[in-house]
Order: C-alpha cells, then sequence, then structure tokens
C-alpha cells in the first residue's frame, strides 16, 4: 500500500516535471530567452512570500504559495496561453479553460485520492478567483510577467503590440483587486514604456 503511494507520488512529480519544458512569452535573464512555466511557477512564489505585506489581512500566504507552484501544471497538458498573443485564442476562452480543467483532472488523478482532491481543489479555487487567497494569488500572477518585462526594457510589449489601457483593463484591475499599493508602484514604472499619452 505505501509503495503504491509512493508510485502514485513519483508519478505526478514526474509529469510535473514536463513544466519545465513549456515556454512562456515573458522573457528572462534581460530579455535573453523565455521564461518556462515551471520557473514561472517558482518565481510567483517567491513574489508572494516577499510580498505578503501587501496581501490583505484574510490572505494566508502558505495556501497561497502552494497555489502558486500547482496553478500552472495544466500547461504540461495545454500549454501557454499568452495574455496579449492576439492569434484568436483568447486566454480566458471557454476551450481553453475546458481544456485546462480536462488537464487538471488528469494530472491530479496521478495522485493517490487524498492529495489529487487536496491539489485538485486548491487548483480550482485559483482558476476561481473569489477567495481572498486566490484574489491574491492571481494578483501575482499577472503583476510578475510585468516585471520580467520592465526588466527586459518592454519585452515582449512591442511583439505583442500591447497598448496601455490593454496591460490596465488585462493586467492592471486584476492586479488591484488584490493588491492595490502593488499595481499603483508597478504601474508607475510599466506606463515608461507606452509612451507620453499613456
Amino acid at each position: 500500500m505505501a509503495e503504491d503511494r509512493l508510485t502514485r507520488q513519483m508519478a505526478f512529480l514526474a509529469e510535473a516535471d514536463r513544466l519545465k519544458g513549456v515556454l512562456r512569452a515573458s522573457p528572462v535573464l534581460g530579455g535573453q530567452r523565455r521564461e518556462n512555466a515551471a520557473e514561472h511557477s517558482w518565481h510567483l512564489a517567491l513574489y508572494a512570500l516577499a510580498l505578503a505585506d501587501q496581501a490583505g489581512p484574510e490572505v494566508r500566504i502558505d495556501r497561497v504559495i502552494r497555489m502558486l507552484l500547482i496553478h500552472d501544471l495544466v500547461e504540461v497538458d495545454v500549454g501557454d496561453v499568452p495574455i496579449h498573443a492576439g492569434n484568436g485564442t483568447s486566454h480566458d476562452s471557454a476551450a481553453v479553460k475546458a481544456a485546462e480543467a480536462a488537464a487538471a483532472i488528469r494530472i491530479f488523478g496521478l495522485l493517490p485520492n487524498d492529495l489529487r482532491d487536496d491539489l485538485h481543489a486548491l487548483w480550482q479555487e485559483f482558476e476561481a478567483g473569489e477567495s481572498p487567497d486566490a484574489i491574491f494569488a492571481r494578483s501575482i500572477d499577472r503583476v510578475q510577467p510585468v516585471m520580467l518585462n520592465i526588466w527586459a526594457d518592454g519585452g515582449t510589449w512591442a511583439e505583442y503590440g500591447v497598448t496601455w489601457d490593454q496591460l490596465d483593463s488585462r493586467v492592471g484591475q486584476r492586479v488591484a483587486r488584490g493588491a492595490p499599493r502593488l499595481w499603483d508602484w508597478v504601474a508607475a514604472r510599466a506606463r515608461a514604456w507606452f509612451g507620453p499619452a499613456a
């Protein structure tokens, strides 16, 4: 029984390792290469830890970190859908959401039942974005790519033709929902990349 549990845990961890091969749009290292989804999840966990003082008093950072470590595991099956891609595939489309939900069932289903249920519920909570923990986690998930683009001299904003209004509506409003002071700080630095009218 214990051996079977360990086998399932290791199968899940091996599958999660595939996230290292999923490339995202966001640049790292000053734009030298693209970030992979595993790096993104790790970096978000550090963001939550370092920026915990930006969360509301009801937010439990340990749960936020757990959410951020697992939130993109579905990209093993679905891949990354950049928020600004503009290629006809919407980040929030019903088709993408359905594919991600199926991937979550498959990937978390590799685990023993108790872990499967716990992590799948945590993933669903993140996706719903309604609890204080999920709202803050989603804010952190949105702000990190903005910082990567700032640190990479505008990164992929020019490549995707992103305008200030798009950044503010697709990212800023969602960051501000869970971390308003954080968005004020980030927005003041991001505006420089969008010209004087921004």
